[in-house]
């Protein structure tokens, strides 16, 4: 095949079918065909979705999806759906959840869906007249842009209050107007960035200035959810007790661990956002910053012993997350998940994740604080590397507990283990018919 210079300048790609672009992807950087095939049928089941949810579309990538068991949530037994690629974190939630069990479960709350959006301004001459004049206007500006969302305002949303304030930075001063939203059940970007925008032309002739930039932030600190646990003594001993709350101490103090503490929660957080369609990202962007909200990263979670002796875990933290819009009602997967946990509102979303953080969170702890954290990961990753070596599915748990038992995990070991099972079953079929 002669070799063409790679270009990535594709005009009207986006106006092409799917099998166009894959043909065109395929040509440009010489796909094999078996490679191609696998793309088109997994672009079978998402043709429903082509155009819909991103550009260039071409097809999908499948993230295993499961159910977390065990769980009891402010007093309701429920079924978690989980969409996440690591091994042993559903597996994780599970048992954090059933040891919670003697403890009544998880008890959470979560507070009103209040999202902040930013106008940033500059070039204003007076910011004391500035602030008077949003001060004396702002009932007249929330009732302007709230007219234009009837829908959100008759279930109760809407904008709720207006402030300005000041940034000294690099660049001069800036002038921040803060709107605060009650989106209600949607995740709410698109509607607190589109009442920024209206207001953009009031705002201006109000206070002068210009206008540099109108976006939410996805530091949601008056949109958080809580969740706390207890584990009895009698499933988690003293000595283990004492060995948690030293890995938590830890992570209060380095801020390396604090990173990996924290992504443990997120690990449980983000596979239920995947799975129910709800922006992970930014979560993720969230979490952190409210982590160092004080100034120092921090763990999000803390332990102790309650007056009983037994260890109580507590999480509270932003949680932005929708069950209605576009992005997850043209999602039929999400719909399914949404339908499994039988969740009403987004605060309930909400507290269903901050429950599985929290149980996420206290795995991996238990995980450190005993046996190590890779041996709970190591069965399923080396059932991934016996799938990978081409081993039949009749023999993959063999083949990883063969890898397991001579401490030799590799995809070559996987594939000499599986040459070594098929001569033996080859020479035990030649005797048999001699």
């Amino acid at each position: 095949m002669t070799q063409k210079e790679l270009t990535s300048r594709i005009s009207g790609f986006y106006k092409k079918t799917v099998d166009q672009r894959l043909r065109i992807v395929q040509e440009a950087v010489d796909i094999d065909n078996q490679s191609i095939k696998t793309c088109e049928r997994i672009a079978f089941l998402h043709n429903a979705l082509d155009g819909l949810t991103i550009e260039n579309h071409i097809s999908g990538i499948v993230v295993p999806l499961g159910i977390a068991t065990n769980f009891i949530i402010d007093g309701q037994e429920l079924f978690i759906p989980m969409a996440t690629e690591e091994p042993s974190v559903i597996a994780g939630a599970c048992n954090a959840a059933k040891l919670a069990r003697g403890g009544g479960g998880f008890i959470t709350s979560a507070t009103d869906s209040i999202m902040v959006g930013q106008m940033v301004l500059m070039g204003i001459d007076d910011a004391v007249v500035a602030y008077q004049k949003i001060a004396a206007a702002e009932h007249e500006l929330l009732a302007f842009v709230n007219s234009f969302d009837h829908c959100l305002v008759r279930v109760g949303g809407g904008a709720r209050s207006i402030r300005l304030e000041q940034r000294k930075t690099s660049r001069g001063v800036f002038f921040v107007l803060l709107l605060e939203v009650d989106v209600r059940d949607a995740m709410g970007a698109n509607i607190v960035n589109t009442m920024l925008e209206r207001l953009s032309g009031p705002i201006v002739r109000l206070v002068g200035g210009s206008i540099r930039m109108n976006i939410l932030s996805n530091l949601t600190t008056l949109r958080t959810a809580t969740a706390t646990a207890v584990w009895k003594k009698s499933v988690i001993n003293e000595s283990l007790q004492q060995a948690i709350l030293d890995v938590h101490a830890f992570a209060c103090v380095d801020r390396y661990r604090a990173a990996t503490h924290n992504k443990g929660i997120m690990n449980g957080i983000d596979a239920v956002a995947l799975a129910t369609g709800n922006d992970f990202r930014a979560l993720e962007a969230g979490a952190h910053a409210y982590a160092a909200l004080n100034g120092e990263y921090q763990p999000l979670s803390t332990f102790t012993i309650n007056n009983d002796g037994d260890l109580q875990g507590s999480l509270t933290m932003p949680l932005a997350v929708g069950i209605v819009g576009g992005s997850i009602k043209s999602n039929p997967m999400a719909l399914f998940c949404l339908q499994v946990l039988k969740v009403r509102t987004a605060q309930e979303l909400a507290r269903v994740m901050v429950a599985v953080g929290l149980a996420q969170n206290f795995a991996a702890l238990k995980a450190l604080a005993s046996e190590g954290i890779s041996k709970g990961h190591m069965r399923l990753h080396c059932r991934n590397i016996a799938v990978s070596a081409g081993v039949p599915h009749h023999l993959v748990d063999s083949i990883a507990d063969l890898m397991i038992a001579h401490d030799c995990i590799s995809f070559d070991y996987a594939q000499e283990l599986l040459a070594q099972q098929t001569f033996c079953a080859a020479t035990l079929i030649e005797d048999k018919n001699l």
